[in-house]
């Protein structure tokens, strides 16, 4: 089995910044052609400049949350590189909620930001690999990736919202692996811990209490970067991770083992 992504062709949503354009742009140095999925119009053009037909990626400007973006979002990538491999569910958001605010629409919101749109993109694009795959009688016919975060497995009142739809997402991915396994579909998830994301970037800006919390929690005593988490995701959009499906790896630098509740997940 083998590493390489070379002639692979992948979607990143989360593509226009922090972990999900870490992600693309290592896929894109290890030869796969990218597709970079954002709603951030200005950060997409700001970092890829116009799209090019000369080159291995494209990127793509739409509200996922909308069925019709996502069906146009599978189609502007056939329409460029012919097939779809990879999908890499990396757009997420995190919210702070009360708890007992029962005017708060944050759980709605993330469940349909961190769930929903996963979910629903996987489904379109699952279809695309198995029609791809009629004619393979053997072999991986794609990988599924969904960015997770160890928020899932713990308990923080302010973090509800976030927590419920993560530990949402994890139990998506291990039911979207049976079902796709009959196709050759693998599908898998990546929990982090704290992660230097554009969001925690700008929660930290000005806050070294904030920032030496995190880091007095975590063993490893540092914040990721994001291309510390792009080899793990290599491994699972790879063959190398063959007979791997519906499993969570968790890149926490060592957090849960410790962490007590009273600490939040960032």
């Amino acid at each position: 089995m083998t590493f390489s992504l070379a002639g692979k062709t992948a979607i990143v949503t989360g593509g226009a910044n922090g972990i999900g354009l870490a992600i693309g742009l290592h896929f894109v140095d290890k030869g796969a052609n990218v597709v970079f999925a954002d709603r951030d119009e200005d950060g997409l053009v700001n970092q890829f400049g116009e799209n090019d037909e000369a080159n291995p990626y494209r990127y793509f400007a739409g509200d996922l949350r909308e069925r019709l973006t996502q069906a146009n979002l599978l189609s502007a990538t056939l329409d460029a590189f012919d097939r779809v491999d990879i999908l890499i569910n990396a757009s997420r958001q995190v919210v702070a909620v009360d708890p007992l605010n029962d005017d708060d629409d944050a759980v709605e919101m993330l469940l349909q930001q961190n769930l929903l749109n996963a979910l629903r993109l996987s489904q379109l694009v699952a279809k695309r690999m198995i029609k791809q795959a009629k004619d393979q009688e053997e072999g991986v016919a794609g990988s599924i990736v969904n960015l997770s975060c160890i928020a899932g497995r713990r308990t923080s009142s302010d973090l509800l919202a976030y927590s419920v739809s993560t530990a949402a997402l994890d139990q998506m991915t291990r039911s979207l692996a049976v079902a796709l396994a009959p196709h050759r579909i693998r599908v898998n998830g990546l929990a982090f811990g704290s992660v230097m994301s554009h969001s925690l970037k700008d929660q930290l800006k000005g806050n070294a209490e904030y920032r030496s919390d995190i880091e007095q929690h975590t063993p490893l005593h540092r914040i990721a970067s994001p291309t510390e988490l792009v080899h793990s995701a290599q491994y699972l959009a790879s063959e190398a991770s063959a007979f791997m499906t519906g499993q969570v790896l968790t890149l926490d630098g060592g957090r849960t083992l410790i962490d007590p509740v009273s600490a939040p997940a960032h």
